[in-house]
């Protein structure tokens, strides 16, 4: 654990305490939005098991969301939809999202200090962009297990809504069973158009 506390203890020798983690999930997504979150746990606190949550199961990504929840000074949550994405482009999308999350956070808790999963925020508030940080600091890897859990809920509602595209189990990935059905069914409202071109392009070819 204590390499992913290197960027938290640095801080907090320094005098800094209140430390928020922000990152994002589902950038590579074909479907829906990308959700961020920011979360600041308490300084000194270490929370057992915490890591990037690409390398967590599912079981304990759940159980370390609760965990989290309960000892976090405060979370925010950020969420941009396919719409937004495909106006802006997914990098600004992901910092939207970063700067909605944080303005959320703010309504609980005004961090001192940002470490943020490779992007800057649009934020005052100094800050440090740390290359594969939710491998590195535990707040970081805190607000990916957050916004990961809050987005693949979202999937299961999403995929009562378009239950054809199987989004509850490849999570709006570009899986070949999603690329079949965006193939067959053309892609739905919630599709981000300007990441299926070869995809649709391929549909186009078959009529």
């Amino acid at each position: 654990m204590m390499e992913l506390l290197q960027y938290e203890r640095e801080l907090w020798n320094s005098g800094v305490q209140c430390i928020a983690g922000i990152d994002e999930v589902g950038r590579g997504c074909l479907f829906g939005d990308v959700v961020a979150a920011a979360v600041v746990l308490p300084a000194g606190v270490v929370i057992e098991g915490i890591d990037d949550s690409k390398k967590l199961s599912e079981k304990k990504r759940e159980e370390l969301y609760e965990v989290i929840r309960e000892n976090a000074l405060g979370i925010g949550i950020g969420k941009v939809d396919a719409a937004t994405v495909d106006a802006i482009n997914i990098k600004q999308a992901a910092r939207l999202a970063m700067k909605q999350a944080l303005e959320q956070l703010a309504e609980m808790v005004t961090p001192d200090y940002l470490l943020v999963d490779a992007e800057k925020v649009d934020s005052p508030i100094r800050q440090l962009a740390v290359i594969h940080g939710d491998a590195l600091s535990q707040s970081i890897a805190a607000a990916s297990i957050i916004a990961k859990v809050t987005r693949d809920r979202l999937c299961l509602g999403w995929n009562l809504d378009y239950p054809e595209y199987g989004i509850a189990s490849h999570k709006g990935y570009a899986t070949k069973v999603h690329r079949e059905a965006i193939m067959q069914y053309g892609p739905s409202p919630m599709h981000r158009k300007t990441f299926l071109k070869g995809i649709l392009n391929e549909q186009m070819e078959l009529f």
